[in-house]
C-alpha cells in the first residue's frame, strides 16, 4: 500500500483551507494523503461539519477509503481510488458554507469520467467564506477563461444561523485546464453588483445598494447594482439575512470583487459601503486579481497545462498556504514576485493534468 503524503494542517494560516486544498489535490491526482493537526490554530480545532461534508463528498466522488471522518477529528487519512461523475447531493447542515464545499469538489469533478449534477445544501451567504454570488459572478469568469465548463444555479439562499440554502452545479469534464494570464487591470468599464435581502423589508436591499453606489460613483465609477428581494408572504427563504456583492468589469477581464453581509444591529448603509470600500481598496492596488480570488485560483493554476501568470492586489497568507500545499502534494512550481500583504505577481507552472 502506498504511503500517504503527510500534510501538517497547522502550517501557515492553519485553518480549513489546508484541509480542503489537500483533499482536492489528493482526489484529483488519486494520491493518498494524511492530514494531521487539522485546524490546529482555530479556537475549536479539528473538523467542523462543513469540513466533514467536503471529506465525505470527495470520498463518495472518488470511492475513497477514509480514516478519521468525524467532527473534531484532527487526523485524517484519505485514499482516493477513481473520479466518478454523476448525480450527487450533499448537505452541510444549518448554515455551513456551500461555497467552501464547492471549492473542494469542483477541481475534482472537472476531471471526472462524465458530467456531474450536484446539489449542495447549507449556507450561501455566511461569514468567513465567499458568498455564492462571488463564485457565480466572479470566480466562474476566471475559471471559464481556463476552459472550465460549469454552471451554478442559486435555488434558495441560506444565512446564519438557520441555513437552508440550496445551490445546484452542473459540471462538464475537461480534457485539461488552460493556463490563465491576468497581469493588467485594464480600464474599468463598469462596476456591477447584486444586493439582496430575505425575510426583511425591501428597503434593506435598496439602502445597501444606494450606499455602495454613492461611495463608488463619488470616486468616478459607473455603477449598476441589481436588487433581489421578495414580497411579504412570497419569500421562500428561511432568513432573515442580507448581503451585497460588487465586482468590476474591465477591458482585461480582471477579477476584482468586494462583498459584505448584513447582521443584526448593522445599518444597511454600512453593509453597502463596506463592500464598496473593499472593492475600491483592491482596485487602487492596481492588481488584476483581488486577494480572495488569488488564493482560490491557485488550485486551478497548479493543475493547468502551461504557465499561468497573475498580478494579485494583495498576496495573502491564504495564497502562500495554497502554494505550499500545491507544491508538496502535486509538484506544481510557483514563483512569487512580492511580499505578504502587498501587491505582487505569481507565476505557476502547472502539472498539466489530463483526464484519462
Amino acid at each position: 500500500m502506498v504511503e500517504p503524503i503527510l500534510i501538517d494542517g497547522s502550517y501557515g494560516e492553519g485553518g480549513g483551507q489546508i484541509f480542503r486544498n489537500s483533499l482536492a489535490y489528493a482526489a484529483v491526482m488519486l494520491r493518498p494523503v494524511r492530514i494531521i493537526n487539522i485546524r490546529a490554530k482555530r479556537k475549536n480545532p479539528g473538523l467542523r461539519p462543513q469540513h466533514l461534508t467536503v471529506l465525505k463528498a470527495l470520498a463518495q466522488i472518488t470511492n475513497a477509503r477514509v480514516n478519521g471522518a468525524q467532527v473534531g477529528s484532527m487526523d485524517v487519512i484519505f485514499r482516493p481510488q477513481e473520479i466518478r461523475g454523476g448525480n450527487y447531493r450533499f448537505d452541510v447542515g444549518t448554515a455551513g458554507s456551500i461555497s467552501l464545499v464547492l471549492q473542494g469538489i469542483l477541481p475534482v469533478l472537472l476531471f471526472a469520467d462524465k458530467e456531474s449534477n450536484v446539489e449542495i445544501r447549507g449556507g450561501t451567504d455566511v461569514a468567513w467564506s465567499p458568498p455564492i454570488d462571488a463564485i457565480r459572478f466572479v470566480l466562474s469568469r476566471g475559471l471559464k477563461q481556463m476552459g472550465a465548463d460549469f454552471e451554478i444555479k442559486l435555488i434558495k439562499r441560506g444565512h446564519y444561523p438557520r441555513g437552508g440554502g440550496i445551490v445546484r452545479i452542473y459540471i462538464n469534464p475537461v480534457d485539461y485546464l488552460k493556463p490563465i494570464v491576468l497581469l493588467e487591470q485594464g480600464e474599468i468599464k463598469i462596476i456591477r453588483g447584486l444586493s439582496h435581502c430575505v425575510r426583511l423589508p425591501d428597503h434593506v436591499a435598496r439602502r445597501q445598494a444606494n450606499a455602495a453606489r454613492k461611495f463608488l460613483e463619488g470616486r468616478g465609477f459607473n455603477v449598476d447594482i441589481e436588487l433581489e428581494y421578495y414580497p411579504p408572504g412570497k419569500d421562500p427563504h428561511l432568513g432573515p439575512g442580507s448581503g451585497i456583492v460588487l465586482w468590476a468589469e474591465t477591458t482585461t477581464n480582471a477579477l476584482l470583487e468586494g462583498d459584505a453581509l448584513g447582521e443584526r444591529g448593522k445599518p444597511a448603509e454600512k453593509v453597502g459601503e463596506e463592500a464598496a470600500r473593499e472593492l475600491y481598496d483592491q482596485i487602487i492596488k492596481e492588481g488584476a486579481v483581488d486577494k480572495h480570488h488569488t488564493d482560490q485560483l491557485i488550485v486551478f493554476m497548479a493543475l493547468a497545462k502551461g504557465v499561468s501568470k497573475i498580478k494579485s492586489s494583495e498576496i495573502s497568507m491564504h495564497t502562500l498556504t495554497a502554494i505550499h500545499i500545491a507544491a508538496k502534494i502535486i509538484g506544481a512550481k510557483f514563483a512569487i514576485d512580492g511580499k505578504l500583504g502587498k501587491p505582487g505577481e505569481i507565476m505557476a507552472e502547472g502539472v498539466g493534468l489530463t483526464r484519462t
